[in-house]
């Protein structure tokens, strides 16, 4: 690339004010990624890629449109921005679309402290198969385990310039390198399967390949023998694995662009309890060596951290600047976009305050019911926020695991699981969703 990340942007930029534009707004990345998949024994798939991308929104009254490309010669940018120009004309009219004003601006744009990127070189293809090759022998010396289905190493590093004409200008780096296994035991119809994988920032954080491998395949081999479970009204202890999926939920009712149309079963309920006293729900975009982390959103405002949930209660929705417009609020900074797509509401890294006991103290506790490890399929109502979902895992009796269970369905309403969570003590500092196990009782469970 002969032009830096930044010299496209504000080339984007002049060519919408050549274009007609009023304002606009323009991202620049360039990356190189490279994915590594072995399979009994041997290198299944290697993938490299890497390139520039570059994205335009223009502005033109309150009309606007977005177009994207990865060609970067001048030719290309102009007629970019003479289509873009020409597509905003045809659009309609949003009276609350607009660039932030300058004073609402990051100040602080350097990304260093957050240690988005790994400053080693980046890992050889040999040294990902390596990898890759570990964590599937690891797996497969564990006596039961018929096949492992992937064993798969990748490595990302990109850069992301963002440049507006509201005067914002400023970029930064990231990677990660991640590592996952997915192991097979038994055959036939009794084939049963589990995996484990980590993704992290710094190389020297990611857990070693024969863990990996190993942990995958005892947790196959623990699901041997899956039964389904009664029919009832049973406790549920949601694995840490996939607890945050209910705090994903909560995190969509919460997003202003559902709130705005009225699709969200938390409208109208700011100030009330939607979580057990006790709880909060923390967004902090500038954690250390966190994937999720950023020093500005997507339309340059300063991130940092907010309370979402406090003690319980509701404070607030997720919202960019349009979307606060149309709610009569301010933006909370939280504005993710696509090189092809306007703005838009995202939350990120949030954590779930950790309860003060073990998921064996819960598994003790809920004397009979499902823990739920796996997750399939989904039935959620954005409106009601009533739930239902498949699932399998391990049945508990007496306070104690009995069997593994499979070909289930979990249902409730997500307003009262939500307010009925014991939480562990369990969650995963390094991820950007820290949500540890979570126990609700009473929930409705569909199996034999």
């Amino acid at each position: 690339m002969s032009q830096s990340l930044e010299t496209l942007a504000h080339q984007l930029l002049d060519a919408a004010k050549a274009a007609g534009a009023d304002a606009a707004d323009a991202f620049s990345i360039s990356g190189t990624s490279v994915s590594i998949d072995v399979r009994a024994g041997a290198l299944e798939q290697a993938e490299r890629s890497e390139g520039t991308e570059i994205g335009l929104r223009v502005l033109v009254g309150q009309k606007q449109a977005c177009v994207s490309a990865s060609d970067t010669r001048p030719e290309t940018l102009a007629q970019m921005a003479e289509r873009a120009v020409a597509m905003a004309k045809e659009s309609l009219d949003d009276p609350h679309l607009g660039l932030a004003d300058p004073d609402q601006l990051s100040r602080d744009t350097d990304a260093s402290s957050l240690e988005l990127v790994d400053p080693s070189d980046e890992p050889d293809p040999a040294a990902l198969e390596h990898d890759a090759r570990e964590a599937e022998a690891a797996a497969l010396t564990h006596k039961g385990i018929s096949q492992v289905q992937s064993a798969s190493a990748d490595y990302e590093r990109y850069g992301l310039h963002l440049a507006a004409s509201n005067g914002f200008s400023a970029g930064y780096e990231r990677s990660t390198r991640g590592l996952s296994c997915v192991a097979i035991a038994g055959t036939g119809a009794d084939m049963e399967r589990d995996y484990d994988g980590e993704s992290r920032v710094f190389q020297a954080d990611l857990r070693s390949a024969v863990e990996i491998g190993e942990t995958a395949a005892l947790r196959a081999l623990e699901r041997v023998g899956a039964t389904k479970p009664k029919t009832g009204t049973f406790p549920v202890l949601f694995d840490e694995r996939i607890s945050s999926t209910l705090i994903g939920h909560l995190l969509q009712a919460s997003n202003g662009a559902s709130v705005a149309r009225g699709s969200s079963w938390l409208r109208d309920r700011i100030g009330e309890q939607v979580l057990p006293e006790g709880l909060s729900l923390i967004e902090d975009q500038r954690r250390v060596r966190v994937a999720g982390s950023r020093p500005f959103d997507s339309e340059g405002l300063p991130t940092g951290q907010r309370a979402i949930v406090q003690d319980g209660v509701l404070l607030g929705w997720t919202l960019d600047l349009a979307t606060g417009r149309k709610l009569g609020m301010p933006s909370t900074s939280n504005a993710g976009r696509g090189l092809s797509s306007p703005p838009s509401p995202t939350a990120g890294n949030v954590a779930l305050t950790q309860g003060s006991v073990s998921r064996a103290d819960l598994i003790a506790d809920m004397g009979t019911g499902l823990l739920v490890t796996s997750m399939i399929g989904s039935t959620i109502n954005p409106t009601t926020g009533d739930y239902s979902r498949g699932a399998a895992g391990f049945w508990v009796e007496n306070g104690e695991i009995s069997h593994a269970v499979n070909e289930c369905t979990i249902a409730g309403n997500l307003h009262e699981m939500l307010r009925r969570i014991i939480a562990a003590n369990d969650g995963r500092t390094h991820l950007s969703r820290i949500v540890p196990s979570l126990l609700i009782d009473g929930m409705t469970l569909a199996g034999d």
